[in-house]
């Protein structure tokens, strides 16, 4: 077998992992002992795995989220009412294939961002694209974005993605434009994308935060209704995690 041609065809082509995998496979004593089928079919899952990787590479990097989080590593144990079968059962991302949202609501430090960027990396994964904004942060782009010339291509980007993960909700007032803004937002995600949010506020009291009746019917018609929720208590994980004083 002409071995460097036939690597400088995969490479043209573009087939770097199927021209790795060939000089893998082609140093091994087993090889000789291959059809030309499992020969190809080697080459063929080397090929798909590398692909696999670099897509979800990409969307990790566009997700952007802050927490390096993953499900297997979700922690159980700790007394802050997180209901084990539901939380797996959301992974699984049934919620975002029927573009439903989710609402994780708690006090500070019981883990809520950390859960939403472990389900974030999870849609990642099963090859949803995913966004992490801060709202604050989220707000304050917006605001900048209307003197640049980029709020309307940004409100597009916010509404395409398959799951928003909106950190921190309910931190700081909201004034008239800010409402506007999320209301747009979830208007064009609803029934077409997932929404995730993180808040400290209980969701009874949202309503009261949002400060405009109007607003804030049509924003929790949006969010709420057709949301799943995970309510957490207890103690900051955060102080549990200090080290003891010697």
């Amino acid at each position: 077998m002409l071995t460097h041609p036939t690597l400088d065809q995969l490479n043209t082509l573009g087939l770097h992992a199927m021209a790795k995998a060939f000089i893998d496979v082609e140093a091994k004593l087993e090889a000789k002992e291959l059809t030309h089928a499992e020969w190809l079919g080697l080459l063929l899952d080397r090929e798909a795995s590398a692909r696999r990787q670099k897509r979800l590479h990409y969307r990790l990097r566009h997700a952007k989220l802050r927490q390096d989080a993953c499900i297997e590593d979700v922690d159980y144990k700790s007394p802050r009412g997180l209901d084990r079968a539901l939380f797996a059962k959301l992974a699984e991302g049934t919620f975002i294939d029927e573009h439903a949202n989710l609402i994780i609501t708690g006090p500070a430090g019981v883990g809520k961002s950390w859960l939403a960027c472990a389900l974030g990396h999870k849609a990642a994964r099963d090859n949803h694209s995913v966004l992490y904004k801060r709202v604050s942060r989220l707000f304050a782009d917006l605001a900048l974005s209307r003197g640049d010339g980029r709020h309307a291509r940004l409100l597009r980007s916010l509404a395409r993605v398959d799951l928003l993960i909106l950190d921190d909700w309910g931190l700081e007032p909201l004034d008239a434009s800010m409402r506007r803004d999320l209301l747009e937002i979830l208007d064009d995600r609803h029934g077409r994308n997932s929404t995730l949010l993180t808040s400290q506020l209980p969701v009874d009291s949202w309503h009261t935060f949002i400060a405009d009746p109007t607003y804030a019917d049509a924003i929790l018609d949006r969010i709420v209704h057709n949301a799943n929720r995970i309510s957490l208590q207890g103690d900051s994980l955060r102080k549990k995690s200090k080290p003891r004083p010697k």
